[in-house]
C-alpha cells in the first residue's frame, strides 16, 4: 500500500491534469464557469479504454421517488454520444471528441446491417433488464439492471449519427474510406424505413410515428445529401435530397395540428413533446412552426425555467433538464437571445451546488434532484445552451 506522501502526488498531479486540460477549453463567453463544470463532467463520462460515452455514472435513482421509473444508465447509448462529441467539438476538445467518433463509427460498422440504440462501454450487446431485490433509494422500487432500450427502434438515431459526420467535415476533417461507405449505407436506410413507427427519443412502449424521429430521418437525409455534394462520401445526393422534401412535407401533413398551433407528439395526437425544442438548431425552421410549438410547449410543458418531457409527464417524472436547455437554444435560434440568457439564468438558480454536478431531472416544487447522475445528457445540454447564446447574439 502507498504511504500517504505518494497518495498526495497521485492527487495533485491528477489535479494539474484536470486544470490544465480545463484552460485549453476554447470557450470564452458568458457563464464560463458553468461550461467548464459541463465539459469536466462530460469528460469523467468517457470511458478512456474504448471511447465510449456513459449516458451516467450510476443505476437506480429514481425519476420520481416512489415510482417505477427507475433505470440503468451505464451505458453508451448512440443519441448521447453523439451529442457529447458536438459537445467536445464546441469546446474545443479535440481528442475527446475524435476518440468518442471513432468508438462510435466503429461499433456500429461491427454490429450488423443496422445501428442498435446503445451499447455497452465496450461495444457490446446490453445486458437483458433484471429486477435486483432491493429496497431502492427512499423505497424507490424496482431497481434494474440492464437496459430494455437495447431492442427498440429509434429512427432518430440516424440524424444524429449523420449530423455528427457532416460537423466533422464542416470542421475540415476528412472521412477515412469506412466511415464514409457507413454514412453512405444509413442514409440509405433512412429512405427504406422513415416510414416505420418507432419507440422515439425517450423510448416509450408504445410505438408510434413520433415527429421528432421524423424530423431525426429529414436531418439525415439532409446531411447525407450535403455530405455527398461535398465529396465525403459516395451515393445519390439527388434521390436523398428529394426524400428529405418527401418527409417534411409528411411532418407538415401529419404531425402538424392547426388546433395547437404547434407541432404534436405524434402524428394523429394534440399532446405536446419538448424534444422538438431540439429541432429549431437542425434548421429545419419553416412559416414560423417551430417558433409556434416553441410558445406552445413554453406555456404549457414549463414551471418557470424548468421543462417537462412531454404532455402527462408531470404526474410521472420530475422536469427534465435536457428540455430546460432545448427551451434555452430554442429562443436563441429562433432569433430572441436576450429572452434565452434570462431562461438561462433562471435556470441555473435551482442548480447551484459546489460540485457542478447535474441530475436527470429536478423536482420543481422542492428543487431536489431526480434520476442518475452525472446526467451526460444534462451537461451536454447545458453547455450547448451556454454557447447557443454567442452563436446567435
Amino acid at each position: 500500500m502507498p504511504d500517504l506522501s505518494e497518495i498526495d502526488a497521485r492527487i495533485d498531479f491528477s489535479d494539474d491534469e484536470w486544470r490544465r486540460w480545463s484552460q485549453k477549453l476554447s470557450y470564452e463567453g458568458p457563464f464560463r464557469s458553468d461550461f467548464v463544470r459541463c465539459a469536466l463532467s462530460l469528460k469523467f463520462l468517457l470511458y478512456s479504454k474504448t471511447g465510449a460515452i456513459a449516458a451516467a455514472a450510476t443505476s437506480g435513482l429514481p425519476e420520481r421517488i416512489g415510482g417505477e421509473k427507475n433505470y440503468d444508465y451505464r451505458y453508451a447509448w448512440i443519441r448521447d454520444a453523439a451529442y457529447t462529441i458536438k459537445a467536445f467539438l464546441r469546446a474545443g476538445a479535440l481528442s475527446e471528441a475524435i476518440a468518442a467518433f471513432g468508438w462510435l463509427i466503429r461499433t456500429i460498422d461491427e454490429d450488423g446491417p443496422t445501428p442498435s440504440v446503445v451499447y455497452t462501454l465496450s461495444g457490446g450487446e446490453v445486458p437483458d433488464e433484471e429486477i435486483i431485490e432491493v429496497p431502492g433509494y427512499k423505497g424507490s422500487t424496482p431497481v434494474r439492471t440492464g437496459n430494455r432500450a437495447k431492442s427498440q427502434v429509434q429512427l432518430s438515431c440516424y440524424g444524429d449519427l449523420l449530423e455528427t459526420a457532416a460537423l466533422f467535415a464542416d470542421m475540415g476533417h476528412v472521412l477515412d474510406p469506412a466511415t464514409a461507405r457507413l454514412v453512405e449505407r444509413l442514409a440509405n436506410q433512412v429512405v427504406d424505413r422513415w416510414e416505420e413507427k418507432d419507440s422515439g427519443l425517450w423510448e416509450l412502449e408504445e410505438q408510434q410515428h413520433y415527429t421528432f424521429s421524423k424530423i431525426g430521418c429529414w436531418l439525415a437525409l439532409d446531411r447525407a445529401a450535403q455530405l455527398a455534394r461535398g465529396g465525403h462520401i459516395g451515393g445519390n445526393a439527388d434521390r436523398w435530397e428529394r426524400e428529405s422534401r418527401n418527409i417534411r412535407d409528411w411532418i407538415d401533413a401529419n404531425c402538424w395540428s392547426q388546433a395547437r398551433g404547434a407541432y404534436t407528439f405524434f402524428a394523429g395526437t394534440e399532446k405536446l413533446d419538448a424534444a422538438l425544442l431540439l429541432t429549431t438548431r437542425f434548421g429545419f425552421e419553416h412559416e414560423d412552426r417551430l417558433s409556434r410549438t416553441r410558445d406552445a410547449i413554453h406555456q404549457e410543458l414549463a414551471v418557470g425555467p424548468l421543462v417537462y418531457r412531454y404532455s402527462g409527464a408531470s404526474e410521472e417524472e420530475g422536469a427534465f433538464m435536457a428540455c430546460s436547455c432545448w427551451l434555452v437554444e430554442a429562443f436563441a435560434f429562433l432569433g430572441k437571445v436576450d429572452r434565452a440568457e434570462e431562461l438561462l439564468e433562471d435556470l441555473l438558480k435551482p442548480l447551484g451546488n459546489n460540485f457542478g454536478i447535474l441530475p436527470e431531472q429536478i423536482d420543481p416544487s422542492s428543487g431536489a434532484g431526480l434520476g442518475n447522475l452525472p446526467q451526460g445528457l444534462s451537461h451536454l445540454t447545458l453547455l450547448h445552451a451556454i454557447y447557443s447564446l454567442q452563436e446567435n447574439r
